[in-house]
């Protein structure tokens, strides 16, 4: 982050908190960034204004390795911290607790709400262009309801603050607001702002600005949780749900009726479709896939963060911090679309990788993968799984996904990282849930059949893509789960796609597996799919626990079930 940006940020909180006195001695440092600097009435070109703004986009995820140092997926059953005792491991194994989250997010989802607020009250001061301040008003509002989207899916309803600053002075016991509050707030934001957002075609000067279809795509997103059963009326019963803090009181199926119209209000947009590679997407600067993405300086930190160990970049070893389990490399079909269990699939236990779905190799590193001009090694004493006291996979893969092609390099080239939070493949996955949930079944499938053939599964006889015909809306539901979990995998969805589904206690409380590989004094090797780990889930890790601190602070601020 730009230093100049860092320091406007903390010195403008300590005006906020502390507003200055005019006395004669110096009751402030003399180069203390106040409201009346930032927002100059005389700063025709609003510098110190823009730096604010870009400030509060800092505020949103960061996504990768961010969970100290691991991805979010680490705790949802699609892979390992290859180091022991890391906090992400919290969430399988019962130490998460109201002063100990890794992923509390209410803190900097508040602070950022209160800078948005902060340039909301005091844009006007700035004699920019009438067209400019609503621009940037428009993504100052956008930001400010992602914020509170993040903090809607870890904690269900919470306070709303609007557009209030509030100062030491005020009275800070505030309750929280309802689910049904809080979405219709987020829903009303994005609607009000959308028009007012960057053109959807940006130009390569605004990348990582807002456009219109973010706004589209985050309605789309919250309707998709809302409609979800643990928020439309699945809640676990207790006071907190009878006061609608957890989600809607009752269910109601026409909820996702919602989720269809976003999906096709931002597909009238007619900009943005599934590109023709899919480890493109995430390496390509600019696409039309990307609705949204974290912008971030071309480098190779993912590659060296992650990368199976026994590669070294500029005498760099690679870290290779995730290991992928079997659980999520057993979900990924065979080339025909068919899962590797299902009849005439053609799946071999001797060769398990090979005639597998093509995102298999975008995704995850296994035994045999090309990497920096040599075979990944991953059997017992392999180069990347040497069995010694270095830190290394735990389930015989490592992370491949979001890296650029250096199949055939000997070392990494700087690359774009920018995470993405929002994409259009995710929104055709949201259309085809909501359609099948309201009975829609073949058109659903007809949308899983686009992210199929992209992902260069064979269409087959029947041009099903390993679809059935005839298919049921139970057995399409768990297919389409299945495919929202190979396509947005490491993109921090399965965390939360199986809260929302309830179906947690199932997919992520049991045993994780890896694959232990032998290669004998022939080279022939043997696969054995062995446990490397064990994940336990209550119904209180549905929603995280409001921190401690808060809930000492502010005697009205409810703390969520069993925490």
């Amino acid at each position: 982050m730009n230093k100049t940006i860092i320091r406007l940020s903390i010195c403008l909180f300590i005006w906020i908190a502390v507003p200055s006195c005019k006395k004669d001695l110096e009751t402030e440092p003399r180069d203390l960034f106040t409201a009346d600097l930032v927002f100059d009435p005389n700063d025709k070109n609003a510098v110190l204004a823009k730096q604010f703004l870009a400030d509060i986009y800092n505020f949103l995820p960061n996504g990768f390795n961010r969970i100290g140092g691991d991805f979010l997926d680490a705790a949802a059953g699609d892979a390992m911290p290859s180091r022991n005792n890391t906090t992400v491991e919290y969430y399988t194994n019962g130490l998460v607790s109201s002063i100990l989250n890794p992923d509390a997010y209410w803190g900097n989802s508040y602070s950022g709400i209160r800078q948005a607020n902060v340039f909301l009250a005091n844009i006007d001061k700035v004699p920019a262009t009438a067209a400019s301040i609503k621009l940037w008003k428009a993504e100052a509002r956008f930001i400010r309801a992602f914020m509170y989207f993040e903090l809607l899916k870890r904690y269900g309803g919470i306070p709303l603050v609007g557009d209030k600053i509030f100062t030491l002075e005020e009275d800070l016991q505030v309750p929280r607001n309802t689910f049904d509050e809080v979405a219709n707030y987020i829903v009303s934001e994005c609607d009000a702002v959308k028009a007012d957002l960057y053109p959807d075609a940006i130009l390569d000067t605004d990348l990582g600005r807002i456009p219109k279809g973010a706004a589209i795509a985050l309605k789309c997103r919250l309707y998709l949780y809302a409609a979800s059963p643990l928020f439309n009326g699945g809640a676990p019963s207790g006071a907190q749900k009878a006061k609608g803090l957890l989600g809607y009181i009752n269910n109601d199926p026409a909820r996702w009726q919602k989720v269809i119209d976003a999906a096709e209000e931002l597909r009238a947009i007619n900009y943005y479709a599934l590109q023709a590679s899919f480890i493109n997407v995430f390496t390509a600067k600019k696409n039309s896939e990307v609705i949204l993405a974290k912008q971030a300086v071309n480098n190779f930190d993912l590659e060296n963060n992650n990368a199976p160990i026994g590669y070294t970049n500029n005498g760099i070893q690679s870290a290779g911090r995730t290991s992928p389990t079997q659980n999520l490399v057993d979900a990924f079909t065979m080339l025909n679309g068919l899962a590797i269990d299902a009849p005439g699939s053609g799946y071999s236990a001797t060769a398990p990788y090979t005639g597998r779905d093509k995102r298999l190799d975008g995704t995850i590193f296994y035994n045999g993968l090309r990497w920096l001009n040599r075979s990944v090694e991953t059997f017992d004493g392999g180069k990347d799984r040497p069995n010694n006291n270095t830190i290394q996979t735990k389930t015989g893969y490592y992370l491949r996904k979001f890296m650029g092609d250096f199949t055939n390099n000997t070392s990494y080239a700087n690359t774009s990282h920018n995470f993405v939070y929002f994409r259009f493949a995710e929104i055709v996955l949201n259309y085809a849930e909501a359609l099948n949930e309201v009975g829609r079944v073949e058109d659903a499938v007809q949308q899983i059949i686009l992210i199929r053939k992209r992902a260069g599964i064979t269409a087959g006889t029947a041009n099903r893509y390993g679809i059935a015909a005839g298919i049921s809306q139970t057995d399409l539901r768990t297919l389409i789960q299945k495919e929202r979990r190979v396509e947005l995998a490491f993109e921090e969805h399965r965390f939360w796609d199986v809260r929302r589904w309830k179906s947690a206690p199932v997919d992520i409380n049991g045993p994780l597996y890896g694959m232990k590989i032998v290669k004998d004094a022939n080279n022939v090797l043997t696969y054995a799919k062995v446990q490397t780990g064990n994940m336990v889930f209550s119904d209180k890790l549905y929603f995280m626990p409001v921190p401690y601190d808060e809930t000492t602070k502010n005697v009205n601020l409810e703390q969520n079930p069993a925490w």
